[in-house]
């Protein structure tokens, strides 16, 4: 479903006696998509590197599965999180992107496809013949009238056999939630406290529970070694002579305007405020928090809408504090009307200072899961506000839009926000 951008109706004209507001100079478009190009693939590199980190911490943790060890990896994982997070501005508005995406960091998966689960899970799924079949207990599958050989557990088997096998969408086998349901395991907690307790001896043969932890280990060396690969691929998409580049950089017209704006406005409304927070909100379901197993959704939320900042401003601050920054679709809008820039702006900032706000309470108080629990009117408030300061980001990137005169951008939409009674009554 598409949520289709209101031009604005030209006002008429008002002469006013305005205080000197400098007029910026235009940049040019190349400029601008030379930035963001820039802040791309150094959002990549960024994410390869500190992915590349979480790989040498679940190697030392196969090596020797300690309790310590474990902590070390998932401590990388989360930090692995924050670069990737605010890589997800360049979605929807690049095709070779969003083509991409669904190997590393499809959401939301059915986890009885890899491990054991808890009872309460359920032991079927009309929609998925897959949802417990325990890849990693069994060496064998059969699907779809074939059988796959799961045998020997390799970044093969979980790319091209078993991601999204059957069709199913929900069969997700690869990328950071795989990884992050292997280091902390089933999240039964409900709305209460408490993240997944997976126990380090899961990995451990010599003093195993859970059973098959050589293959559970097998499977977590592998599909941290396709993340690595996947991440590799998409960093060299964005280099110099990246083809992910040349589609922004020799986009006919405003085409790679339109991508900029296409994918701002789309990961604020459609996808953020709509599926990923919205929805949770409305069924009260800690199933719909993105990072569910390790209780990170309010770190994943904040670097989202943080990444949408910096492709607007045009800058981005890398881990090592290094900063990437140049001309920006900010200074392009500045120049058209500086007001509807200053208002895009402010209502970024806003944005960015809710989820800050989602954040510290999840630190301080209660982590995201239990802010969604119903009854809990406090803490939906402070997710509610995430959301309607997102609706409010699309509204202005929508006057910013019209400030430059382009006309064929559609933000992805989401049935929480235009049709919230179609949900509730599925």
């Amino acid at each position: 479903m598409l949520y289709r951008n209101a031009i604005f109706a030209a006002l008429p004209a008002v002469f006013l006696l305005v205080p000197a507001v400098a007029i910026a100079a235009e940049p040019s478009k190349d400029a601008v998509l030379a930035q963001y190009s820039d802040i791309a693939e150094a959002g990549y590199r960024d994410s390869l590197a500190t992915a590349k980190a979480l790989q040498a911490q679940i190697d030392a943790f196969i090596a020797k599965p300690t309790e310590g060890n474990l902590t070390a990896a998932k401590d990388a994982w989360l930090a692995a999180r924050a670069p990737y997070m605010q890589t997800e501005a360049f979605r929807f508005g690049n095709p070779i992107v969003d083509d991409w995406e669904g190997k590393v960091n499809a959401w939301p998966l059915d986890e009885g496809l890899i491990d054991y689960v808890d009872a309460g899970y359920g032991a079927d799924n009309p929609e998925n013949e897959l949802y417990t079949a325990n890849v990693i207990a069994n060496a064998k599958l059969k699907f779809g009238g074939k059988e796959v050989d799961a045998s020997n557990i390799t970044k093969a088997v979980l790319a091209d056999e078993l991601h999204e096998a059957g069709g199913v969408e929900a069969n997700v086998a690869t990328g950071y939630h795989a990884i992050e349901f292997l280091l902390w395991g089933q999240d039964v907690n409900g709305t209460g406290p408490g993240a997944g307790k997976r126990p380090a001896t899961d990995f451990d043969p010599k003093n195993c529970t859970g059973g098959n932890c050589d293959r559970r280990a097998a499977y977590l060396k592998a599909a941290t070694d396709l993340l690595i690969d996947d991440l590799e691929w998409i960093v060299g998409q964005w280099a110099k002579d990246g083809a992910a580049r040349k589609a922004v950089m020799d986009a006919k017209g405003n085409g790679g305007i339109v991508a900029i704006f296409t994918g701002l406005g789309s990961l604020s409304y459609g996808e953020m405020a709509g599926e990923r927070i919205k929805l949770g909100l409305m069924l009260h379901d800690p199933e719909e928090e993105h990072d569910c197993f390790s209780d990170n959704t309010h770190n994943s939320h904040y670097y989202d809408i943080l990444g949408i900042r910096n492709v607007y401003l045009g800058e981005y601050k890398r881990p090592d504090g290094s900063v990437v920054k140049g001309a920006s679709v900010s200074d392009f809008v500045r120049a058209k009307d500086p007001k509807v820039d200053e208002a895009v702006r402010a209502a970024i900032d806003n944005a960015v200072a809710k989820a800050a706000a989602l954040k510290k309470r999840a630190e301080t108080v209660e982590r995201y899961d239990q802010m969604l629990g119903q009854g809990n009117s406090e803490g939906n408030a402070v997710v509610q506000a995430v959301v309607d300061a997102l609706v409010k980001q699309a509204k202005e990137l929508e006057r910013a839009i019209a400030a430059v005169g382009i006309e064929s951008v559609q933000f992805e939409g989401s049935d929480s926000l235009d049709d919230p009674k179609k949900v509730l009554a599925e």
